[in-house]
């Protein structure tokens, strides 16, 4: 089963920035994971699909869809624990 982790961000938004290195460093220790970052800015039609209406929102997903949402900066252990339910 394949994980994804929806970074949903925009350039101008300073949470974003703090939320950065955590996911960073996730990406490093979850290489089966894939992390994508979507620039609110640019693809206002992925966001709208999943509904993102403040930054930072994070999505964890698997083959059987969403798992897990998180709005506003969020810490690793939060982010652990929705991909180990996801399947990571």
């Amino acid at each position: 089963m394949s994980v994804r982790l929806k970074d949903f961000y925009a350039d101008w938004c300073g949470p974003c920035k703090t939320q950065d290195p955590i996911l960073d460093e996730l990406a490093e220790d979850y290489p089966d994971v894939s992390f994508e970052k979507v620039d609110v800015e640019e693809e206002q039609e992925i966001a709208n699909q999943y509904s993102v209406r403040s930054l930072p929102t994070l999505i964890v997903e698997n083959d059987d869809g969403v798992v897990d949402r998180f709005v506003g900066v969020t810490q690793r252990e939060d982010l652990e624990e929705a991909l180990a339910s996801a399947g990571a």
